[in-house]
């Protein structure tokens, strides 16, 4: 989820390698190939354990040797270390496995499929790329695997997300984390993760500003640089080949329209309310009120601003991802911790849309076709699906780390507690609860006020009643390969840039003939037929999700 720097290089760099998936994938067999095409490591258990839909199979598999497993993770932040926090090291214990894992990025998950040599689990994030599309070429199908080696697997999975992963063969071979359905967002269980933030001795001294309307907003930010000359006035997450947060975070937080008034595809970007803001933002910016650096400091640096301290107020995304940043802060300067305020507004009245994880998830995990032990690794899914393994992820092991109260609530021991708070770095090497998250699942974290650092809690408490499933939005862009993709790169390029200089903009003239620019570009490179192929998924989407 960081996101790079370099917008054009980068952006052309993955385009390269995603089309030299798609090739390689492609390579595979077609659409219509059977899963069979590569030949499947199918695993004899006649020895080990039978089967049994009502018990984990990771419970009565009597496999004495160890399983050595690589697991391949497709972001080269991931912390590839196993078997020395709590986590990985009770996960090793129950199913007798080793994991060595791999990480990098497009390029080189490109070259397992132009190698031949694959990991034996592999992670993704991209659910509309050719590797997932195409997983039935080189991926086992869950369905299967579930049945010939672990029912119990379809007691934990959950159905809606199952289906929705399905592929045109009927089977399912990926499965995510996070992956929310409806009934999950009903439940009131999972929290916001954006928020508009400000630092509290900030607020209170300039008398809790309203920041709702640009004027406000415009006002407010002044008096903070007058006031507090040594902070940066406004902060936003890193700009990279996206927009950070002053893209569809800011479309969310204003309340932006998730389709037209047909039902089909709305351009948000070009929504009056959110230029409005657009505006706004460009305005603040001539004033000297954004700095230079928000447009080019990476993921790091931005962190480190957020730990130390140095923004007066952020239009922040990923408020759990930046929990031990603002922890850090919050442990180190009590009554200067960043807080929640409404922040900006929709001028046409509009209520947030605030975004969490859809039903596609984040993380999604297979088990490729070459892999060691395939009833061990579907073991692993299971385990890490299952009560147990979520309990062990978020909270580590009971009566060593966390406690269960009379009501059902779930607490950190005093010790483990005191380390999450005052030193969340020693907490995250030593311990991982929280961070080794596949499979993982909001619903979880609402079992404890001690899933989340103190220092988002009220973040989160302020964003109750705010979120929108997006879920008639999710994998609805061209499919890669085709025209219609190429075509949404380059305008995806081209308004990563085209935002950022209008913001930018030293003037009216500059920011009209960019936003003009902007729409013609639109014309000429085939907008039409993208929104067509939009339009026919969100109603694939509906009738995916029984809307109508």
């Amino acid at each position: 989820m960081l996101m790079n720097k370099a917008m054009g290089k980068k952006g052309l760099m993955l385009f390269t390698a995603l089309m030299a998936v798609v090739l390689v994938v492609s390579g595979c067999g077609g659409s219509g190939e059977k899963s069979g095409s590569k030949k499947e490591n199918w695993v004899s258990i006649e020895d080990r354990y039978t089967p049994d839909a009502n018990t984990p199979a990771w419970q009565l598999d009597k496999k004495e040797e160890t399983t050595d497993l690589t697991w391949y993770v497709n972001a080269d932040w991931w912390n590839t270390d196993f078997g020395k926090d709590v986590v990985t090291k009770k996960i090793k214990e129950d199913l007798n496995i080793n994991i060595k894992f791999i990480t990098g990025d497009d390029t080189k998950l490109n070259t397992f499929f132009a190698g031949g040599n694959m990991p034996d689990l592999i992670t993704t994030f991209d659910s509309n790329s050719p590797v997932v599309q195409k997983a039935a070429t080189w991926a086992l199908p869950l369905n299967d695997l579930a049945e010939k080696y672990d029912p119990y697997f379809n007691e934990v999975a959950a159905q809606d997300t199952i289906n929705w992963f399905q592929l045109k063969d009927g089977k399912t071979y990926g499965y995510p984390n996070y992956s929310n359905t409806q009934e999950d967002y009903d439940s009131g269980n999972i929290p916001a993760k954006t928020a508009f933030v400000i630092r509290k001795d900030v607020y209170e001294a300039l008398g809790k500003p309203a920041m709702g309307t640009p004027e406000e907003f415009r006002a407010a930010l002044a008096d903070i640089k007058k006031q507090f000359p040594s902070l940066i006035p406004l902060g936003f997450n890193s700009i990279g080949e996206g927009t950070g947060s002053l893209g569809d975070v800011l479309q969310d937080f204003i309340g932006v329209p998730l389709e037209d008034e047909n039902g089909g595809f709305y351009n948000r970007n070009l929504d009056e309310d959110y230029l409005t803001w657009v505006k706004a933002f460009n305005t603040v910016y001539r004033d000297g009120l954004i700095s230079d650096d928000s447009f080019a400091d990476d993921g790091t640096a931005f962190e480190e601003k957020v730990k130390a301290g140095k923004y007066a107020t952020i239009m922040l995304d990923g408020t759990p991802q930046q929990g031990g940043n603002l922890q850090s802060f919050y442990s180190n300067n009590k009554g200067k911790e960043y807080i929640a305020i409404d922040g900006p507004q929709s001028t046409v009245g509009h209520a947030p849309t605030l975004n969490q994880s859809g039903i596609t998830g984040w993380m999604i995990s297979f088990i490729t076709k070459d892999n060691a032990d395939p009833a061990k690794s579907i073991q692993l899914f299971t385990y890490l699906l299952s009560e147990e393994g979520q309990m062990l992820m978020n909270y580590g092991i009971e009566g060593e780390t966390y406690q269960v109260n009379a009501d059902g609530t779930v607490e950190f021991l005093p010790e483990v507690k005191d380390l999450q708070m005052n030193n969340p770095d020693t907490f995250k090497k030593d311990y991982r609860m929280g961070e080794f998250m596949f499979f993982g699942h909001d619903r979880h974290k609402a079992l404890s006020g001690d899933a989340f650092p103190d220092a988002i809690k009220q973040m989160q408490e302020w964003g109750k009643g705010k979120l929108t499933p997006h879920f008639i939005l999710e994998n609805i862009n061209p499919d890669q390969g085709t025209p219609e993709a190429r075509s949404l790169t380059a305008i995806n390029t081209k308004w990563n840039t085209t935002l950022i200089s209008m913001i930018r903009s030293k003037d009216d003239a500059t920011y009209d003939s960019l936003l003009n620019e902007y729409k013609k570009f639109l014309d000429d490179n085939n907008w039409d037929k993208i929104v067509e192929v939009r339009n026919e998924k969100m109603k694939a989407n509906k009738e995916k999700l029984g809307l109508k």
